[in-house]
């Protein structure tokens, strides 16, 4: 299994990124094809004591920066790293890629470069984020799609359903649609619209709607969203566990007591952490396109890049891509 990376995607290129290949390579068995300038790579290497056994590197003499245009990176910035990590993934020389680049270019490559799967009307980033079940829940669309019809919606609970139970093995994955109340007939006509749709859809096993006090919940393993709502969503999650974690820290500190409680509970608190660190979720799987992108957090260090090659060896391994294919295929007769 190749895993493809863009080694000079993300706040702390290349060094964490070749960290994390590294620990990938030693933990999960997998092969690197490192994309980005190979000198540097090299030198980065040598200076940081990063054994390169089981890695490939491949030359690009440029990075594509996140404030550029997403779209330039289909035709114009063809010599950046992540252009050249996507060109090598659609050849065939990796079975899966990562990059913690700009989200908007990596949409753009995934859907244009790698190509999107026959039958999806639009592909979407559906992001595993913490929640009471212990792996977390899908949600999907967590930023692609600001705009949706009900068609779209239906195809996520579809795309996020396969994803969920082929690699995290939840079968069968629980589908909820986001929206400001439970009962079927709350909502915008969209979500009224998709809430008939996937309601009526066999390959989807739809339990209705999910309120926003209900999200982190357990009541669904795969959240439907538009992207707006989703990624705000998202984004509230986030913020809540940072602040929790900012909370209990402050609270600990207060005096020798506490200090004392805090030691007390030592493993119980680190658990509590982890399930609220982004960096154990890996990243986020562009969905809908013919072979297997994780997005990683812009800010991810050697051990967030780690889990993101985990998650695409496990989306080639399992051939998500083929089975939502097979599944839309389904859908379009």
């Amino acid at each position: 299994m190749k895993i493809i990376i863009d080694a000079f995607g993300g706040d702390h290129a290349p060094l964490e990124p070749l960290k994390g290949a590294r620990d990938a390579v030693k933990e999960l068995g997998v092969e690197i094809l490192a994309v980005g300038d190979v000198a540097k790579m090299e030198a980065c290497c040598k200076e940081n004591n990063i054994d390169t056994t089981g890695f490939t590197f491949k030359q690009a003499d440029d990075v594509f920066d996140m404030h550029e245009d997403p779209m330039d990176i289909v035709k114009k910035r063809t010599t950046t790293s992540l252009h050249v990590a996507f060109k090598a993934l659609a050849d065939g020389e990796g079975d899966a890629m990562v990059s913690a680049g700009s989200t908007g270019a990596i949409l753009m490559g995934a859907t244009f470069i790698v190509k999107r799967i026959k039958g999806c009307k639009r592909p979407a980033i559906g992001a595993v984020v913490p929640g009471k079940h212990p792996d977390g829940f899908m949600l999907i669309d967590s930023g692609a799609n600001n705009e949706v019809r009900p068609e779209m919606l239906e195809q996520f609970g579809v795309m996020g359903s396969v994803y969920m139970e082929k690699v995290m093995g939840r079968t069968p994955a629980r589908v909820g649609l986001l929206n400001n109340g439970a009962e079927e007939t709350k909502g915008p006509e969209v979500q009224k619209a998709a809430h008939a749709l996937m309601a009526a859809n066999p390959k989807i096993n739809f339990v209705g709607n999910i309120e926003g006090r209900d999200v982190l919940n357990d009541h669904c393993d795969v959240l439907v969203a538009d992207g707006f709502s989703g990624n705000i969503a998202m984004k509230s999650v986030e913020g809540a566990a940072s602040f929790m974690n900012r909370m209990l820290k402050d609270m600990f500190k207060t005096n020798a007591m506490t200090m004392l409680a805090a030691m007390l509970l030592k493993k119980q608190l680190k658990e509590f952490k982890a399930k609220l660190d982004y960096r154990y979720y890996g990243g986020a799987p562009v969905m809908g396109v013919t072979k297997g992108v994780i997005k990683a957090h812009g800010s991810s260090d050697a051990l967030a890049f780690k889990n993101a090659i985990r998650q695409a060896k496990l989306y080639a391994e399992n051939d998500v891509s083929g089975i939502i294919a097979a599944k839309l295929a389904d859908n379009e007769e």
